[in-house]
């Protein structure tokens, strides 16, 4: 985290999942560089060690908590381990995913269950658990990560693209209960972003076809999604940014 380019967030804490790495992994250095206290969530500890350590080298701070987002006592210690160490919830930054791409003739049930259990679930069951801490605030940031196939479609993904069009719905509906108590919903759709999550493909054949296709264009860095969230959570409160469908120039295609 070399950037600093102020103070907005200073008092405030932000919840990032899926923190380990790319999309996530830069939000929270993101976060951090304009003052706020980051929470880092995620399975994979000592990629969270290592994030924190960067963060706290530039003089930001960051709380580890290994997290599980199917798994409800994992949900549940963030929420609680956030609380005690802060007191507050200002942001939660709903971006764990999982993209186990398949044609559904050849997904086995648990890739089918887990691809909804980790994106949609999972977000709901998080959000479900901050959202009475912020209403007590009176303020908060809902900010959920979907997908560019949230809206539109492409083969071998109806299990993810029911998901991810699952997490926009969810956000929109979940705006009008919480919109007039001060708390701002954002739904982000990511196109081609060059992260890891391509190696979640379980056939080789499909990854090796889908890498080659985002390896054809100039895909988008984590950086470039850390911005667009950034950008959302450091508006007046008066400004609420509902969606951000966020491309590379050079995918037309879904």
């Amino acid at each position: 985290m070399s950037a600093h380019f102020g103070s907005e967030l200073d008092g405030q804490v932000a919840i990032v999942t899926g923190a380990s790495s790319g999309i996530g992994s830069a939000t929270a250095e993101s976060l951090a560089s304009r003052g706020a206290s980051v929470v880092l969530a995620a399975r994979r500890e000592d990629e969270l060690e290592e994030l924190a350590a960067r963060i706290e080298s530039n003089d930001g701070d960051a709380l580890v908590v290994a997290t599980d987002v199917t798994n409800d006592e994992d949900i549940d210690n963030l929420v609680e381990t956030t609380l005690d160490e802060y007191g507050r919830i200002d942001i939660l930054v709903n971006n764990a995913g999982l993209m186990p791409l398949a044609h559904i003739a050849d997904a086995d049930r648990e890739t089918l269950q887990t691809t909804v259990d980790v994106n949609l679930t999972g977000l709901i069951t998080l959000t479900h658990a901050v959202v009475p801490t912020m209403l007590e605030q009176g303020s908060g940031y809902i900010v959920n990560v979907s997908s560019v196939v949230g809206r539109f479609l492409q083969p071998n993904s109806s299990h993810y693209n029911a998901a991810k069009a699952g997490v926009k719905m969810f956000s929109d509906s979940l705006r009008l209960d919480v919109a007039e108590e001060g708390i701002h919903v954002a739904t982000i759709e990511p196109g081609a972003v060059d992260t890891e999550l391509l190696d979640h493909i379980p056939d080789d054949e499909l990854q090796s076809n889908v890498k080659n296709l985002v390896g054809s264009m100039d895909a988008l860095a984590p950086e470039d999604i850390a911005r667009t969230i950034t950008f959302v959570v450091t508006q007046p409160p008066r400004v609420d940014i509902n969606e951000v469908l966020i491309r590379p120039l050079d995918q037309v295609q879904p």
